[in-house]
């Protein structure tokens, strides 16, 4: 097992991570960008990164951006939008070839490090704005990946579960936003909101490659030229609402398939001592082919076509997720609160410890063959507060007895049951 240690700097109040490797033949630079989930900055913190992308000071035309790229020896940049907890993260990523494997007068790394710099922090403006042209042409870009959500009823049933689940949270947004609050967006008041989200916003910058924190610490220095006037934190504490009675959603559309989603809250979250147990237990419930939710509802009963479940650690939250016929709801519910009984009596065979453990940390040891991987594993120790390595996840995972998994599964509470039907007999 590798031993990772990332080198640990800071410019003005952005937080500097590098890990010097001669694993990789490409720098990996990840740029982290967090802010709490809000109703009014959800919609115009997603979108900022779709006319970012569009063009710098250096190169306002999209063409030319892309065309800086490919002179980079074809680097890749994008980002990602998602959630992590209660915060709405935008990730930029840039990936670029090793200096020592080409002939360039300039260096690589320094190139790429201003290029994402630039691309974040001068951004193409016209009167002191973003440009017109841009905005709207990225709307339509936004509002069609929102659609897609609508349209694809699997993603859709898992979103809305989440949102009926956690009405009075933050947790409840989607990281994309919302249709309506992305036509009120304009050039000017988008501006305004990117100065407060840079000016406000914990800032992490994360360097992979044959480099060190001495030589990469100036040149983001002059590459990310930031007056912030007060370093952001992910300070935020994990709501846990008590469960007083399970809700139960029925939603109909034009659907052939029902679509159940169930929301649990586990009280455990990353930071959590007992997390890893938290990892068996999904993992055993329904994280994986060999997993109970697969092997009863879906094999044995035949009551699903496809039966799993998912963690959120940042949150402390678990979900269920299941297509089945139309007229099984009764049957199903009650076939996966049998599989959610099975964990609190620790009804639980040694092949399930065995092949759970085995996919965990087989996940856990492929992280370190991935740049990316292994900046989002360090980047959730920075969000979390905790500081957890893989070697010694991989050890506390393989430690996980069924008493530890009983204890967990016995705090885990079913919240709201989702499910998604035809319109036949309804409004």
């Amino acid at each position: 097992m590798k031993n990772i240690q990332f080198e640990r700097g800071a410019v003005g109040n952005i937080r500097v991570h590098v890990l010097p490797t001669d694993q990789f033949k490409t720098y990996a630079i990840s740029v982290y960008i967090g802010t709490p989930l809000g109703e009014e900055t959800v919609t115009p913190t997603a979108f900022i990164p779709f006319v970012l992308r569009r063009g710098t000071q250096t190169y306002p035309e999209t063409k030319q951006f892309r065309e800086k790229l490919d002179d980079l020896y074809g680097a890749g940049f994008g980002f990602d939008i998602y959630k992590r907890g209660d915060y709405q993260m935008v990730q930029f990523r840039m990936d670029l070839i090793q200096d020592h494997f080409v002939s360039s007068k300039d260096s690589l790394l320094q190139q790429g490090i201003r290029f994402i710099g630039e691309a974040i922090t001068k951004p193409a403006l016209e009167d002191g704005r973003f440009v017109d042209k841009y905005i709207t042409s990225e709307k339509i870009t936004l509002q069609k990946r929102i659609e897609s959500i609508i349209n694809d009823k699997i993603r859709y049933a898992a979103e809305r579960c989440v949102e009926e689940m956690c009405k009075q949270e933050p947790y409840r947004l989607h990281p994309l936003g919302n249709i309506d609050a992305l036509k009120k967006i304009t050039a000017d008041n988008l501006y305004a909101n990117y100065e407060q989200w840079l000016q406000t916003s914990p800032i992490d910058i994360y360097i992979v490659g044959q480099t060190t924190l001495e030589e990469v610490l100036p040149l983001i220095q002059s590459s990310f030229s930031l007056q912030r006037q007060a370093a952001g934190s992910y300070t935020a504490k994990v709501q846990h609402r008590q469960v007083n009675e399970v809700r139960e959603v029925v939603e109909r559309l034009d659907v052939n398939q029902g679509k159940l989603n169930l929301g649990l809250r586990t009280y455990t979250t990353y930071a959590d001592p007992t997390y890893p147990t938290m990892l068996m237990y999904n993992g055993i419930l329904g994280g994986y082919p060999h997993s109970k939710l697969f092997t009863n509802v879906r094999e044995k009963a035949s009551l699903a076509y496809y039966a799993s479940s998912r963690l959120d650690g940042h949150k402390g939250i678990l979900t269920i997720q299941s297509g089945i016929e139309l007229d099984k709801y009764d049957k199903a519910v009650e076939i996966i609160r049998q599989q959610l009984d099975a964990m609190i009596a620790a009804d639980i065979s040694e092949t399930e410890m065995q092949q759970t453990k085995a996919m965990i940390t087989g996940h856990l040891r492929e992280l370190q063959d991935s740049a990316f991987e292994i900046i989002s594993f360090d980047f959730n120790n920075v969000l979390s507060g905790v500081e957890r390595t893989v070697p010694a996840l991989i050890e506390d995972v393989l430690s996980v007895d069924k008493a530890q998994i009983q204890e967990v599964a016995k705090q885990v509470k079913l919240d709201t049951i989702y499910f998604l039907r035809d319109r036949k007999g309804g409004e």
